[in-house]
């Protein structure tokens, strides 16, 4: 029921615009998503010299992969409505951070933290936000650590800046994320399911974080012994 008084909103939100006036927004939007895209382009690169740099110098890469994604206009549109935020340009630039997302595996826990260090002490990045669910990770047992940054996008006819947000997080913390995501998402569970499902996943959450800190270890006794 919440979903369809979500959707008849947006439809008699609509309805108030003229064509004029949905035409310039259809437009506005398709402006904005492209810049997004361009500053998501532009935290991808910045990893992958980083990468490459590392590589060179220690003869090993801290990045196992790196994706990235745009979120949907309906994701969009749906953060608007839980904000009680009007459907417009503005609204969307100034209260949400992250339309633009890249995402960092690494190979051990020190790389996330090295990478983040990297990447923020570059004179052109400024960060908005931090929050480090490993250290201190989220009930259910999830862990990454999350950045907001702003970097300028240099277009033909100015600069621009733009926000993107930033998940660090080793293999093991990704395939936790991943299979949480898809046993849970969007499933009309029971509350003895649920229940018993969280206990699990955060039994296999904190095995995850042991392994983690067990191949960090490992990674460190043969640094040790190679110096």
């Amino acid at each position: 029921m919440q979903e369809s008084n979500r959707q008849q909103e947006l439809g008699r939100l609509l309805l108030q615009k003229s064509p004029d006036e949905l035409e310039s927004l259809i437009h506005q939007s398709a402006v904005l998503m492209t810049y997004y895209r361009c500053a998501v382009l532009e935290i991808e690169t910045k990893f992958k010299v980083l990468d490459a740099q590392f590589s060179l110098s220690h003869e090993r890469n801290p990045i196992e992969s790196i994706h990235t994604r745009i979120k949907s206009p309906e994701s969009i549109r749906e953060k608007l409505n839980r904000k009680h935020l009007p459907m417009t340009v503005e609204a969307i630039e100034d209260n949400i951070n992250d339309i633009g997302g890249v995402r960092v595996i690494c190979s051990f826990l020190d790389d996330i933290y090295m990478l983040s260090d990297c990447l923020l002490q570059q004179d052109d990045v400024r960060l908005i936000a931090k929050k480090d669910y490993i250290k201190n990770p989220k009930p259910n047992g999830y862990r990454s650590l999350h950045l907001i940054v702003e970097i300028p996008i240099f277009l033909y006819n100015e600069k621009r800046m733009v926000r993107v947000e930033v998940q660090l997080r080793t293999i093991a913390m990704q395939s936790w994320a991943n299979l949480e995501h898809r046993l849970r998402y969007k499933k009309n569970l029971s509350p003895e399911v649920l229940a018993q499902t969280e206990d699990t996943l955060l039994a296999c959450a904190v095995m995850s974080n042991q392994l983690d800190e067990q191949m960090q270890s490992i990674r460190r006794i043969i640094e040790d012994d190679s110096q």
